[in-house]
């Protein structure tokens, strides 16, 4: 049986348009996606009719920065949680967990190593080491599971209230 994970599906927050005079879609995890009407290229002729557009407010559109792990520019850090070592880790990170809506964190490695899964698209399977770090989008499924002693700490990034 085949399995395939879904790319990183976002909500549609709001519109604006863009200097070139696109429509360019505000989403949940903070990244900016243009939805230009370009046909036959790009057929979206739904962009150019207000309550249509309006309509897709709330939606999910798929968002290809999210499974690279690229963070939006302009965010800050937020707060900081741990540090951590394999008897402190909070077993909640061991297993499936999200952050939350807008909220994204980066796990920093500073001694040891931790298997690191994430539900992107495609599936993300790493081991983090001392001196490394992995982005983590909004509400993306992961886990973080120490191999030995080690040492780590999250931060939360997002935008300044």
């Amino acid at each position: 049986m085949a399995s395939f994970v879904m790319m990183s599906a976002q909500e549609l927050s709001s519109w604006r348009s863009s200097k070139a005079g696109d429509w360019v879609a505000e989403l949940s995890c903070l990244h900016n996606q243009h939805m230009p009407h370009r046909p036959p290229f790009e057929d979206r002729s739904w962009v150019t009719d207000t309550p249509m557009r309006e309509a897709r407010i709330g939606s999910s559109i798929d968002c290809p920065l999210c499974d690279r792990a690229e963070m939006p520019d302009g965010l800050v850090q937020l707060r900081r949680a741990g540090a951590w070592d394999e008897l402190s880790l909070p077993n909640a990170l061991q297993h499936s967990h999200r952050t939350g809506k807008a909220a994204w964190a980066i796990v920093k490695v500073t001694a040891g190593e931790v298997k690191f899964r994430m539900e992107t698209s495609p599936l993300l399977k790493a081991r983090l080491t001392a001196g490394t770090h992995q982005v983590i989008p909004p509400e993306m499924p992961h886990e973080v599971v120490p191999v030995g002693p080690i040492h780590l700490v999250v931060e939360f990034w997002g935008r300044a209230k």
